[in-house]
């Protein structure tokens, strides 16, 4: 039995910080921070929500190269269950390049001949999904073989075993839009987009309208994440709020932010927290990982976690 089952990219990430359009015009560019470290949404996820106490198993393929071996080698030193990783032979392990900015924003570079790009539903174990309370979908879009038709299957499973379903999204890839995965939509409970990207499938800017236009596809609960602001919630039961973000933080780098903001969220649905509590979790878990380098080198520990907690609780004016 696991608390959650995250399914989706696991790849290695190369942050480059700071990098400028300088970078373009000389021989030899020196950085201050080149780093080797693991990424992708699944990957990010269980790393994270593990390292916050809960029990996790991963879902993902990678090939069977140095870089796949990195990413076992680092579920195993954070006690996520590896059955299902697939290591497939004859395919790369993706490994993104991260051009991170001065103030924290970033660009990945990645390769389509990678394993995130080749990954199919018959790479997946989905005899895995069970004995869990959640299953965690990493983005859609992220994986461009997995369309519709294979998630319905992959959600449907979880769906079948009473599973809270969670899941991310990425801008698409190939100009999809919310059609083009209603069926899938409709079995997520809660959903975290972040605001442009939100806009970019509704073509809406009003934050209302726009959490609506969400909820018509059947998504339970959407959980707009609106940068240094929060996150604005709306459900289908009419219950909307906007959650404040962290204050006083400086962004050094932004890559898995929307990561951590899940980790932090699907922590407080495993310990039964209502969703304003899961979202204030989210809003902590995404401030403390962008001020540091690389998606999990943030949240080290849970006590850390709720020191962090306690501090946001008394910015807000709240008792823990």
């Amino acid at each position: 039995m696991v608390d959650v089952i995250c399914l989706g990219a696991s790849v290695v990430d190369v942050p480059l910080q700071p990098v400028d359009k300088k970078v373009f015009k000389s021989e030899s560019y020196p950085l201050e921070n080149i780093s080797l470290t693991t990424g992708g949404d699944a990957l990010n996820e269980a790393t994270i929500i593990s390292r916050l106490g809960s029990k996790v198993k991963l879902i993902s393929m990678v090939g069977n190269d140095i870089a796949g071996k990195f990413i076992l080698n680092h579920c195993r030193n954070n006690l996520i269950d590896i059955d299902g990783i697939t290591v497939k032979d004859g395919i790369n392990t993706s490994i993104n390049i991260g051009l991170v900015a001065h103030d924290g924003e970033r660009t990945f570079i990645t390769s389509k001949n990678g394993s995130l790009w080749k990954t199919t539903i018959d790479d997946l174990n989905l005899d895995l999904i069970k004995d869990a309370k959640i299953l965690s979908y990493g983005s859609f879009f992220n994986n461009p073989l997995l369309r519709d038709e294979e998630l319905v299957k992959i959600l449907s499973r979880a769906k079948q075993q009473n599973m809270i379903i969670t899941a991310d999204m990425i801008k698409p890839r190939n100009n999809e839009t919310f059609d083009d995965i209603k069926n899938s939509l409709k079995l997520v409970d809660f959903f975290f987009p972040n605001i442009d990207e939100a806009r970019l499938m509704t073509n809406k800017n009003d934050i209302n309208e726009i959490a609506d236009d969400i909820l018509s596809y059947g998504v339970k609960c959407v959980v707009i994440k609106i940068d240094s602001k929060g996150a604005y919630i709306k459900n289908e039961s009419g219950f909307k709020a906007v959650i404040p973000a962290m204050h006083g933080i400086t962004a050094i780098d932004t890559i898995g932010a929307g990561d951590n903001f899940a980790s932090g969220f699907i922590t407080g649905l495993v310990e039964g927290l209502s969703i304003k509590e899961c979202t204030q979790m989210a809003n902590v878990a995404a401030g403390i990982s962008i001020q540091s380098l690389g998606a999990t080198s943030g949240i080290k520990t849970r006590k850390q976690f709720n020191e962090n907690l306690n501090r946001y609780f008394i910015q807000e004016g709240e008792k823990n």
